[in-house]
């Protein structure tokens, strides 16, 4: 389920103004909801049953938020302009996966996420008004203080099969990666992996029961892969997909493509707006096949970062 159409209207406006020059808006009294988990086993691939799609979120410093999908072809197929339009959110820094998730009545649908506003790291609940003509309605809850020197964040969320885990990565100015377990409301700090000096973003490709796959690049534009695996104190194994090609991009957006451990990934250069789409193998180091079918045609990515969009119930599994 994609976000829904919608329109800024002139007092929303307003409202925005005031939440961006603060902080987040409170949750309103409104508890968060939990996701409906079925009873599924195994890894499934959010692209394997219908063509594969690049769904990016672009949240931007205004405070407004955007979906913008792109379907593989060279160049990238984008959707019509008037699909998916902007819906005030609030000013962010950096910002995670947006999981769509119902609840068990699926009477209610929202998204959720982890964001960075200045130094503080919130969560967020979007959720999405029975009215279509409505916008999606977004409230926050502050987590805890202390995040001015990240400089990416990414989640991940294994959920189909037990034993289920989700972490928050953040990668740090003083060249180390850090990871926290996220259990239900709550962070547990698993401390700091060194060793990532000169890397400039991340996102997540691949998640299951005993490891996760970060996707990396470093400012002189090579692109690695990190594996880490689940039991503590293991380290993580890096592997090099390429050399260089990849230093211009602030941000990279994984989705699942087919069967076979693909990804679809978008590139986003902050300098000039555009995002560049890949498809990349299962990844496997230098191995790794990667497609470039260029620039997005008509899309403006102008966000502070971009994150994907993507359900509760898939799992990437790129590696």
């Amino acid at each position: 389920m994609k976000l829904q159409r919608c329109a800024l209207a002139l007092a929303s406006v307003g409202l925005l103004g005031a939440a961006v020059a603060s902080t987040p808006a409170a949750a309103s009294g409104q508890a968060d909801p939990k996701p409906y988990l079925s009873k599924q086993s195994g890894p499934l691939s959010a692209k394997a049953a219908g063509p594969c799609i690049s769904a990016v979120g672009v949240p931007t410093a205004a405070g407004t938020m955007q979906e913008i999908d792109a379907t593989p072809s060279t160049p990238p197929t984008p959707p019509r302009a008037d699909i998916y339009e902007t819906f005030p959110f609030v000013g962010t820094r950096l910002d995670a996966t947006w999981y769509f998730a119902t609840n068990a009545s699926q009477t209610q649908f929202y998204y959720y996420g982890l964001l960075i506003q200045g130094t503080s790291l919130y969560r967020h609940t979007t959720y999405l008004p029975a009215d279509s003509t409505q916008p999606p309605v977004p409230t926050f809850k502050r987590v805890g203080s202390g995040w001015g020197s990240f400089k990416s964040i990414a989640t991940s969320n294994y959920s189909v099969a037990t034993p289920r885990h989700a972490y928050l990565y953040g990668l740090n100015t003083n060249n180390s990666l850090y990871r926290y377990q996220i259990v239900g409301a709550g962070f547990k700090a698993l401390g700091p992996i060194p060793g990532f000096r000169g890397f400039k973003t991340m996102t997540v490709i691949s998640e299951s029961a005993t490891y996760d796959t970060l996707l990396m690049t470093t400012a002189a534009g090579a692109l690695w892969t990190a594996h880490i695996p689940i039991a503590a104190g293991a380290k993580p194994v890096m592997k090099l997909i390429r050399s260089s090609g990849f230093g211009q991009y602030e941000s990279l957006i994984a989705q699942s493509c087919g069967t076979r451990g693909g990804t679809l990934l978008v590139a986003v250069d902050h300098d000039t707006d555009t995002g560049n789409q890949y498809a990349m193998s299962h990844a496997n180091g230098t191995a790794t096949a990667v497609t470039n079918y260029g620039p997005i045609p008509g899309a403006v990515f102008n966000g502070v970062d971009h994150v994907s969009l993507t359900s509760h119930y898939f799992q990437l599994v790129g590696e």
